[in-house]
């Protein structure tokens, strides 16, 4: 890398100065590249990736932006995105002292505060653009139905790339017929529009030294709180302390427990379409149990 050029390259975009001392290689996900910048303006962190994903960055950046704009829990502060020498994109960000240690019931209240902004919320599901869960496009276009933005713009699109990347055709059919069924779970709830974090799994969420919540690469959207809590317990990582403190803020509705798994469906699907392997019969006998749920 050079780091010279992309000093230039980050000081003309940004218009200020930037002089990259020095950088070294940190943990950055499965998908990008990421540094940690020694700067004339502190430490930094810098994601890069090839070229035509940028996408992906700027609209990491937008949901970044978003979160901050609640005010309720800490992320990353953007500082900016684009192209380095046409054939690299590049998002730079504050650089937070991560730990695993903090205060996991502030941190509950704080998500909760995020999902409890209702009175700021569109009277509609979606976000003003489609962006991405993980490198997979998420589609978000706005419907004041959660029934049928779930079914069409969550699992069916999981379905049909899962048919694409070989799954069997009893994961796609037994999906559609999920979806047919999906009324089921919202007898008795209707789920209001809160702003998501989308990705919320434990490997997007930390804590500062001095111990307070931090979440970080996100995939927001407007939508049922519930899908955030879920997203917690498929991989753990969240204490007993987090669900308390979110309940005490904006308790969860007693069907929570049933519709669990059916909104981890959407990221076990995910997860096939990426990774592959166990995640096709993990998500297959997802869909038998719910739908016999449904049919009891």
């Amino acid at each position: 890398m050079d780091w010279l050029n992309l000093s230039q390259t980050l000081s003309e975009q940004l218009n200020q100065s930037i002089q990259i001392a020095t950088a070294h290689p940190v943990s950055g996900g499965d998908i990008h590249q990421a540094f940690q910048l020694h700067t004339n303006q502190g430490n930094l962190f810098l994601k890069l990736n090839q070229a035509p994903l940028l996408p992906l960055f700027e609209t990491e950046a937008h949901n970044l932006n978003a979160i901050q704009q609640s005010f309720s829990i800490r992320c990353p502060k953007v500082l900016g995105y684009g192209l380095f020498e046409s054939d690299q994109a590049w998002l730079l960000l504050e650089h937070l002292d991560l730990t695993s240690q903090g205060d996991d019931y502030q941190r509950g209240k704080d998500l909760a505060l995020m999902h409890h902004q209702i009175h700021k919320a569109p009277q509609a599901f979606g976000w003003f653009e489609d962006n991405y869960i993980g490198h997979t496009s998420q589609r978000n276009q706005w419907s004041s139905s959660w029934i049928a933005f779930y079914g069409q713009q969550r699992l069916k699109p999981q379905l049909e790339l899962a048919q694409l990347r070989g799954a069997g055709s009893a994961l796609f059919e037994q999906g559609h017929k999920l979806i047919e069924a999906l009324p089921f779970w919202f007898n008795h709830y209707q789920p209001e529009a809160s702003l998501l974090h989308g990705d919320l799994w434990g490997g997007n969420s930390s804590f500062t030294e001095d111990g307070d919540a931090v979440v970080f690469d996100p995939a927001c959207y407007y939508g049922d709180r519930e899908t955030d809590i879920a997203m917690t317990e498929l991989f753990g990582g969240f204490s007993s302390s987090f669900y308390s403190g979110y309940n005490e803020v904006f308790p969860l509705d007693e069907g929570y427990q049933q519709r669990k798994p059916l909104y981890n469906l959407y990221h076990i699907i995910n997860h096939f379409n990426l990774f592959g392997g166990h995640y096709e019969q993990q998500a297959l006998q997802v869909i038998t149990a719910l739908l016999k749920q449904a049919q009891a």
